[in-house]
């Protein structure tokens, strides 16, 4: 047990069933995006420009070996072995290590804005990937109809309609719900997939070579320019890698490594290994080499399972999705959003309705585009790409800082991925032109959101604080005040701290002119803990003066807790604070944006954050207040 902020204990053993549960739930939404690239990676490569790669030993060995290391260096060494360690009370993702490493860093330094500026683009850059993947995943299983029963091959694109309808409408039962359900069907893909590599690789086990790196510099040195090609595809093997980070938040790092190191990175690389050895065997079967790894009386349930399999890598984005909202919400770069918790021991399971919905909306009109996986494929890698990009640079200006690292070793951990994440950016470029464009504008587009909110929300706050004077110096006159009329009652003010006075509170006072008998600010705090119990929920100040029935209250709730004010005030009554819960009125104050001439953004930025405060979260609804008995109040603020 280690003890969280204000003293309340935190169990870091959040396990729903032990760490074989975790690990089982994790296979069920982690690694569904990741897992589901052999559908799609190698028969990628084999269409490139008309056939460019061939179905030679050399070629095939060299596109094995080529996808075999970079996912060795790209997931198991580099996210496995050091970005999974960066994580931010649990959560992961790069607006997480964005945070960690502003933490660590000289505030309003270069470095500090270096930090923000990775990690806003690069969590845009997530959410553009998390319109391809479902789209990409869910389509090229069902796909497999067109080998399997191709009397169907016309009702392709309706059928992941219906699938991708479904995956979007059960996110609402939560991720652990959602792995609980998934992860023994992702424990028989796996297997599936090592099987059926297994099988081939049994019939010629030379194919085993492929795996030794020297095929892939033989590759790249004898046919530069295909190798580099082929690169552009072979990218499509590691996606899903910065999804793994994201959801570290929903399951921990452990569960994580365990589930790939222990079965799917084996069986990944067994079924590169049986593809390849099938088209080298038949060149015709570079058209679709996933689906005829079975048997045909095999082929059917494989797309069945594949079909699933898919819908998990859905899952997979859809989830890493949330968490990164939320980050961007708590790091200030998103308005107040809907978050329902999903699960009453970890924090990170969490379904964001609006987050969900978005992404449903451009998942289908991706798929009613597009039509085809092999199309959808030449938009995708650019976003991929950029974003592993940036996850190596933010880590390692965070080695630097936090970690403390040697010159030598962030170097040596920049050179080694950056540049090959680098070749992999620079091989997709070509794809901006035939699709790739599209994550970008939907990266460029958030990233203004993003940013646009976060500027103006500095600038709200300054011009509201200027607004709020000193809590202590409002105390000191309305204690001098001989023109200020008590009245009957209580009155609670929701205020983010205890340092300013409430807009609500000020206002009552000047246009009112007066003030409740009893006054009661309350703020609530959320800490990094599944529950607060109620011995510890309130911490109640009576701010210097217990004769001016003004006090400030202090509400704690954990992550799977929600900040209900009236039942946290009936337990502050209970411990001696003189409230009257039946007759109390409740003040938001409220901040009305107008647009104005004043320097600091520019006119159309201002629009926009007017228009985004406008569709923030209703706060009556979040903290449970009785709407007869609530008052908005507050005043306008020039942007």
């Amino acid at each position: 047990m280690t003890s969280a902020p204000g003293g309340v204990e935190r169990d870091g053993s959040t396990h729903h069933g032990g760490a074989a549960g975790l690990v089982l739930a994790a296979l069920g939404v982690v690694f569904g995006d990741i897992g589901t690239s052999p559908l799609y990676a190698l028969r990628t490569v084999f269409a490139l420009d008309g056939g460019i790669v061939g179905a030679s030993q050399e070629d095939v060995f060299g596109v094995v070996s080529m996808i075999f290391w970079s996912v060795t260096l790209v997931v198991s060494i580099k996210y496995i072995g050091f970005i999974l360690r960066a994580d931010n009370d649990g959560e992961g993702g790069i607006m997480s290590l964005a945070h960690l490493t502003r933490r660590s860093v000289r505030p309003g330094g270069r470095r500090f804005a270096l930090a923000m500026i990775l990690g806003v683009f690069g969590g845009s850059l997530f959410f553009g990937d998390s319109l391809i993947t479902p789209a990409i995943s869910v389509l090229s299983a069902v796909e497999g109809l067109r080998v399997a029963a191709p009397a169907l091959s016309d009702y392709i694109v309706p059928i992941a309609a219906v699938i991708v309808v479904v995956v979007f409408s059960v996110q609402r039962f939560g991720t652990h719900s959602v792995g609980r359900f998934f992860g023994p069907v992702m424990v028989v893909w796996f297997l599936t997939l090592g099987g059926l590599g297994l099988w081939h690789v049994v019939q010629d086990p030379e194919v085993l070579l492929a795996l030794s790196p020297h095929h892939a510099a033989l590759f790249v040195l004898d046919r530069p320019f295909v190798a580099f090609v082929a690169m552009g595809a072979v990218v499509l093997a590691i996606t899903g890698a910065e999804a793994l980070y994201a959801d570290m938040g929903h399951f921990g790092r452990p569960p994580i490594a365990r589930a790939w190191f222990l079965l799917v990175f084996p069986c990944l690389t067994l079924n590169y290994l049986g593809q390849a050895q099938l088209v080298m065997q038949d060149s015709h079967e570079t058209a679709n080499p996933f689906f005829h790894l079975a048997p045909g009386w095999a082929q059917l349930p494989l797309v069945v399972l594949a079909t699933l399999a898919t819908i998990i890598a859905s899952q997979a984005v859809i989830s890493g999705a949330f968490s990164v909202a939320r980050q961007a919400e708590r790091l200030g770069f998103f308005p107040r959003l809907t978050v329902r918790q999903t699960s009453e021991s970890s924090g990170g399971q969490i379904y964001v309705p609006s987050v969900n919905w978005l992404l449903f909306a451009g998942v289908m009109i991706l798929m009613v585009t597009f039509r085809d996986s092999e199309r959808l494929a030449t938009a995708y890698g650019v976003a991929v790409t950029l974003d592993l990009l940036l996850t190596t640079s933010l880590f390692s200006v965070y080695a630097v800082a936090a970690l403390r690292w040697s010159t030598p070793k962030v170097v040596l951990f920049a050179g080694v991925f950056g540049t090959v994440e680098l070749l992999f950016f620079s091989a997709n470029i070509a794809k901006v032109l035939h699709g790739g464009w599209l994550p970008l504008l939907v990266a460029c587009t958030l990233a203004t959101v993003m940013t646009t909110w976060g500027r103006g929300r500095e600038l709200v706050t300054t011009r509201r604080e200027k607004l709020e004077m000193p809590l202590s110096t409002f105390l000191d006159e309305v204690a001098t005040s001989t023109k200020i009329l008590r009245v009957p009652g209580t009155a609670v003010f929701l205020h983010p701290n205890a340092e300013t006075t409430p807009l609500a509170l000020r206002e009552n006072l000047q246009h009112n002119h007066v003030l409740h008998d009893e006054v009661v600010i309350v703020t609530t705090q959320s800490l990094n803990v599944p529950f607060v119990p109620d011995s510890e929920r309130v911490v109640v100040d009576d701010l210097g003066n217990p004769y001016d029935h003004v006090s400030h209250v202090l509400l704690r709730y954990g992550f799977s807790q929600e900040p209900d004010i009236p039942a946290g005030l009936a337990i502050a009554r209970d411990e001696g604070l003189d409230i009257d819960l039946e007759g109390t009125t409740y003040f938001l104050s409220r901040i009305t944006v107008h647009q104005s001439q004043r320097p600091g953004m520019h006119p159309w930025r201002k629009r926009l954050f007017i228009a985004l405060a406008h569709n923030a979260a209703d706060p009556t609804d979040y903290f449970n207040l009785p709407l007869g008995r609530t008052i908005t109040m507050g005043a306008q603020v020039k942007l």
